[in-house]
């Protein structure tokens, strides 16, 4: 094969997609740290599944076209770190096919080359040692590459790739510590073994992944009705045509389809020759009912003018509005509730497992009628999918306060004031989260050895977001040690946020030890219901 057309890229996308499904758990099990939340590979599919949903809806075959969708798809779908840096690849690769045709090995090795630059400028301070050196690695291999066919360029990157994922324990000691290559960069050599696998014909047949379906929808009422695009046809027109004419065929009516497409959008024209029913957004409804004359009869005519309700929903919309709002992203039904409490707008469920994409996080925002809104991911996972949400917003000026535990967000929506301007409260509220110190109790996955800490499967950890600081025969126990670690002198408040597979009155007894333990302390607990950790601890 000398060259790829958009049939054929829907296709490498399409399996690469498939087998990185297949293989998501075993991205996941790639996680540094031995806790239950490594979700690499997962956020990588979720983000090309989206793809995939935007290349069905793509009218042609055309490579320009199934390019321009998968990167459309790729921005709305990405998930977590792994998510938005696969979704710059796509759009780095995707940025050059929509230049040609066809692509051959060459055009299709400075895709890839433009695919690295495309990811390394999404991140601030690139790491080596990720995914982003498999994609360097790889592009470089291409760019030298001398292959004539695409087959021949894939043998080669293939190889470059294997020996660059290999290479990541030696650029990130935190790997080679753990005996792990990279999951990011595992999930990226996944996507072009798939793309590899349609090129030279293999179909992936186990594990096909089922289109994911989106959950709220946002409806007109609650979206940012700014920003829905200019309504190019005013008029919305419905109506049937009956009693149609002897000398009427079913191909008039296929014509008179294609004609309403020459004055308006949103078509439909169903029926047989005994009853047609028609909408039609136009301009000049008097146009589309004079052609349906020619046909047969019409009855039951409806106009609607959709510049007027805009106008009118916009005025709503305008005297409602407040300057600012908050949106946060937590996992568990308590801290939801806590969230509500102190005023947030939105609360999406999010965390560890379970990243939500930039475009869930942007739909979320839309909803929040104010010009200003603050988002608190509440985990460092979550940070650079929130910072990619501004490119799906439109009308508001979003500020994405980098809180990477859930007390942090806790902290810095109380410190929210609804009578400063924005860059006011946005400085207090990081001044908030840097006067927070979090921690996180929970088991580990494996057995490993790391931060000095030689655990086994199933031992009690305590950890903050970046290293293993404790480590205990049961969860008290654990819980103890890890605030001695994180505790200093000017703490005075420690609250205690307990998850939902322990009971209360198991939960009361670690709280009174901690008391016990820290008398000049105010000791609080608190039902956060959040999954995979026993507790999430603050101190302040």
């Amino acid at each position: 094969m000398k060259t790829i057309n958009g049939a054929m890229f829907a296709k490498m996308v399409s399996n690469a997609s498939r087998l990185l499904d297949i293989n998501r758990d075993k991205i996941d099990s790639l996680n540094v740290f031995p806790v239950p939340d490594g979700d690499t590979g997962t956020n990588m599919s979720l983000t090309m599944k989206s793809a995939i949903r935007e290349i069905k809806q793509c009218k042609t075959n055309k490579l320009s076209d199934v390019a321009e969708n998968v990167m459309r798809g790729a921005l709305k779908g990405a998930r977590g770190n792994s998510g938005v840096i696969t979704s710059q690849v796509l759009r780095g690769m995707c940025t050059i096919f929509k230049e040609v045709q066809e692509a051959d090995a060459k055009i299709f090795a400075k895709a890839l080359k433009n695919a690295t630059d495309v990811a390394y400028s999404a991140v601030t301070n690139p790491k080596e040692g990720t995914m982003l050196t498999v994609s360097r690695m790889i592009s470089e291999c291409a760019v030298a590459s001398k292959s004539k066919t695409i087959e021949e360029l894939f043998d080669e990157i293939l190889v470059r790739g294997e020996e660059a994922l290999n290479l990541t324990p030696e650029l990130l000691p935190v790997l080679k510590k753990a005996g792990v290559v990279d999951s990011g960069g595992m999930g990226l050599l996944t996507i072009y073994k798939g793309m590899y696998k349609a090129i030279i014909g293999e179909e992936i047949e186990e594990g096909e992944p089922e289109v994911e379906v989106k959950g709220d929808e946002v409806t007109l009422e609650h979206a940012d009705v700014l920003n829905l695009g200019t309504i190019e046809f005013g008029y919305c027109t419905e109506f049937f045509i009956t009693n149609l004419k002897r000398k009427t065929t079913l191909a008039d009516i296929d014509r008179f389809r294609e004609y309403l497409m020459t004055i308006g959008d949103c078509v439909i024209v169903i029926g047989d020759l005994e009853f047609v029913k028609v909408h039609v957004h136009t301009n000049n409804p008097g146009r589309a009912l004079s052609h349906a004359l020619e046909l047969g009869e019409i009855d039951k005519v409806k106009i609607e003018n959709m510049l007027e309700q805009n106008r009118e929903l916009i005025k709503k919309y305008n005297a409602e509005k407040k300057k600012l709002g908050m949106l946060s992203i937590c996992s568990g039904e308590g801290f939801e509730a806590i969230f509500k409490d102190i005023n947030v707008d939105q609360v999406i469920e999010g965390g560890q497992t379970m990243n939500p994409s930039a475009s869930d996080i942007a739909d979320a925002a839309c909803k929040i009628n104010a010009e200003n809104i603050f988002i608190f991911p509440n985990n460092k996972n979550i940070i650079l999918a929130a910072e990619q949400s501004k490119q799906l917003i439109e009308g508001k000026k979003i500020h994405v306060i980098p809180t990477r535990t859930i007390p942090e967000g806790i902290a810095a929506a109380l410190a929210f004031n609804p009578e400063e301007d924005a860059d006011v409260n946005k400085i207090n509220m990081l001044h908030a989260i840097d006067n927070v110190v979090s921690g996180q109790v929970t088991y580990a996955v494996r057995t490993t050895k790391i931060n000095d800490f030689n655990l086994k499967k199933g031992d009690i950890i305590g950890l903050d977001d970046k290293r293993i600081l404790a480590k205990g025969e049961n969860i008290l126990e654990c819980t103890v040690s890890l605030i001695d670690v994180l505790k200093e002198s000017m703490h005075s408040s420690i609250n205690l946020y307990y998850g939902y597979d322990m009971g209360e009155d198991e939960a009361e007894v670690v709280r009174q030890a901690v008391q016990d333990k820290y008398p000049e302390c105010d000791v609080e607990l608190f039902n956060g219901g959040q999954a995979v950790y026993y507790f999430v601890i603050s101190l302040e």
